[in-house]
Formats: structure tokens, C-alpha cells, sequence
């Protein structure tokens, strides 16, 4: 179970043969996003265990579950770009049920992020999932 916006990435990864050239594709997916307001930066946004500045914020709309995030790396901006196309727009209650290690595993991340990122990436799935279950 994923978004067309996942399956997109997917499909991106797939036709991009070479790892520097997905680094280089999530980096542009983290540029791309539109900044957080520096109000909503705050410790309760805040997700512990990256190893750079991560905030994620739920925003809930009609059931259907959305985030605002931010970071202050690049390479963690373009990591948020690609959780939030897994989660953006899922009904509150299926967030749990997406198998993000799954399904993120089919972009290769864990093979080529080092380990503190690949533990922030757990991190801000565990917040999501926190935030899901708090509005659902």
C-alpha cells in the first residue's frame, strides 16, 4: 500500500541507473520543498534520533493524514520528501499499516545511507506513525 507520488520515486530509482545520480534526485526532492515556518521548530516538532536537525509536524485534513517537514541538511530534506510521498494523503488509519522498512527498502536507501541516517530515517517513520495513531 503506497501513494502514486511513492510509486513515482520508485519508478525515478528504476530508471536511474547510477546511486549518485538517486543521491543527487533526493537532494533536488529536498529542495524543492517548501521551508517550515521557523515557529513550528520547536523541541515538541523536533525528532530525536537524527543525526541532523529534523522537525515534523501532522497536519490532518477530511481523515486523510499529511506533514509539514523541515531540516537542516539537504540530504535529510530530500529523506523527508521521500517519507512524506509514502504517507501524504493516506487515511489516518492506514498510516500504521504501511511497512515503510519495505517499502522504502525497494529504493535501496539502508544500502547506501550511513548508519545515523538510516536511523533518523526510522526516527521520523516511528514520529509519523506516533502522530497517525494520535489523530486516528
Amino acid at each position: 500500500m503506497t501513494t502514486e507520488a511513492f510509486e513515482d520515486i520508485v519508478e525515478t530509482f528504476a530508471f536511474l541507473d547510477d546511486w549518485e545520480d538517486r543521491y543527487r534526485h533526493i537532494i533536488d526532492m529536498g529542495k524543492s520543498m517548501e521551508s517550515m515556518d521557523p515557529a513550528l521548530q520547536s523541541p515538541a516538532s523536533k525528532v530525536e534520533g537524527c543525526a541532523s536537525q529534523v522537525w515534523i509536524v501532522p497536519v490532518v485534513r477530511d481523515g486523510r493524514f499529511d506533514f509539514i517537514g523541515d531540516s537542516d541538511a539537504v540530504i535529510v530534506r530530500g529523506l523527508i520528501a521521500v517519507v512524506h510521498a509514502l504517507y501524504a494523503g493516506l487515511p489516518v488509519n492506514e498510516v500504521p499499516q504501511v511497512d515503510a522498512q519495505a517499502e522504502l527498502g525497494r529504493l535501496s536507501l539502508n544500502d547506501h545511507l550511513s548508519s545515523q541516517r538510516s536511523n533518523g530515517l526510522r526516527a521520523m517513520v516511528e514520529r509519523i506513525r506516533e502522530h497517525a495513531a494520535a489523530a486516528g
